[in-house]
Order: C-alpha cells, then sequence, then structure tokens
C-alpha cells in the first residue's frame, strides 16, 4: 500500500513537468505569432498598396501631359515668324538692289529725276534743266515790282515751253514744297501797259503763301535713269 502511493506521487510529479512545458511552448508560439503579425502590420502600413502605386503614376503621368500640353500650346507657331522673316529679307534685297542701281549717280540727280517723274508736265523730253534759284529771286524775273522767293527753290524745266515746269524747295525729309509758278507770265509776252500790278502780286503772294507739300515717291529706277542721262544742273 505503502508502494502503490510512492507511484502515485512520481505520476503526479511527471504530469505537472509536462503541463508546465506544454504551457511554456504555447507561451512562446504566441509571442513567436504576435510578433510575426506585428511585423506584418508594420509593413503593410509603411508600404503603399499596388493600387495606391498605380494610381499615382498614373496621376504623375497625366500630370506631365497636361503640362507637356500647357508648354506646347504656349510654343508660338513658326509660320509667320518665317514669313515675315522672309519678307524682310526680300525688301532688303530689294532696297540693296535699287541702291546699286543708283549708286553712280548723285543725291541731286536722283533727286531732280524723281521730282521730274512725279510732277513733270510732259515725260516725253529731250532734256531736263535744273536751275538753283537763291532767296530773294523774283517770281518774274521780267518784272522789277515782281515778289521774291522767301527761300533758295528749284526750278526744272523741259526743253520746250511745252514741256511745263516745275518749282519747289526741298525739305530734306522725302518732301518738298511746290510753287504754283507758270512756265511764262502773261503768256510769254511784254506786260500790257494797263496791268493791274496790285492784282498781280496778290497772285504771287497767293502762290508763295499757299505751296503744295508733296512726298516724292522713289519711283522706277529705269525711268529715273533715263532722264538722269538727259538733265542739266545750271
Amino acid at each position: 500500500m505503502k508502494k502503490l502511493k510512492i507511484n502515485q506521487i512520481i505520476y503526479f510529479i511527471v504530469a505537472l513537468f509536462i503541463l508546465v512545458g506544454c504551457a511554456d511552448n504555447t507561451n512562446e508560439e504566441s509571442t513567436t505569432d504576435s510578433s510575426e503579425n506585428s511585423s506584418v502590420i508594420k509593413s503593410t502600413e509603411e508600404k503603399p498598396t499596388e493600387t495606391d502605386e498605380s494610381k499615382t503614376t498614373s496621376e504623375l503621368e497625366e500630370s506631365g501631359t497636361d503640362d507637356a500640353n500647357d508648354v506646347s500650346s504656349e510654343v508660338p507657331a513658326n509660320d509667320d515668324t518665317d514669313n515675315t522673316t522672309s519678307e524682310n529679307s526680300d525688301s532688303a534685297v530689294e532696297v540693296k538692289e535699287d541702291n546699286e542701281a543708283l549708286s553712280p549717280y548723285s543725291n541731286e540727280q536722283i533727286e531732280y529725276a524723281r521730282v521730274w517723274l512725279q510732277l513733270g508736265p510732259n515725260q516725253d523730253i529731250d532734256g531736263l534743266y535744273a536751275q538753283h534759284l537763291p532767296a530773294g529771286t523774283p517770281l518774274d524775273p521780267d518784272d522789277e515790282t515782281s515778289v521774291a522767293y522767301p527761300e533758295d527753290v528749284i526750278q526744272l524745266t523741259g526743253g520746250r515751253l511745252v514741256d511745263g515746269i516745275v518749282t519747289y524747295s526741298g525739305n530734306g525729309d522725302g518732301t518738298i514744297n511746290v510753287y504754283n509758278v507758270p512756265s511764262r507770265w502773261y503768256g510769254g509776252v511784254a506786260p500790257p501797259e494797263n496791268l493791274d500790278k496790285d492784282k498781280i502780286q496778290d497772285q504771287m503772294n497767293d502762290i508763295i503763301e499757299n505751296t503744295k507739300l508733296v512726298y516724292v515717291d522713289p519711283g522706277d529706277n529705269e525711268e529715273i535713269i533715263k532722264l538722269i542721262e538727259v538733265l542739266n544742273i545750271h
């Protein structure tokens, strides 16, 4: 009977050790599982999902496309610039050619020819004559009481009376002041004895005070050169 009790005690102790060992294993597994789960949760929080990454990339691509479209819309087209450059280049070439064609001639020769080409009553002339008239020169050289020019003027005439006359002063800016002076006063004859001198002077003053401002066109170079070839300056 005493031996039976000892065996029971031994079995109880062994069973107790077995129970304690199982409990320790369970706690270790629970701790391990808890640690692994914590790592998984932390990794999940730190790493974005594939959906988020895909969305972010897509948004960046769309943003980049919009920016590219904005930049593209802001860049001006080159067609107008190219056309303007081409037109300017052509104009520069034409001006250069014009200058080269007239380069053998003086500024005075070119001016007289241009004025006559634009204002001369008759273009079919055998000779073009230019005369400098200083300020104080009478409008009618044959009349001692004639009104005088208040400034230096240029008088252009043809070789014949029918060719007409152009009297003007230059302004130095491409414009001239034209005096409406006739080719011949009194029809080319001596003034009549009963001539009203006051009336004639009023007419002359009207010519002086009412000059016409005219812009001189560059004209055609070939026509200008033809006139220069028959030009005589006094």
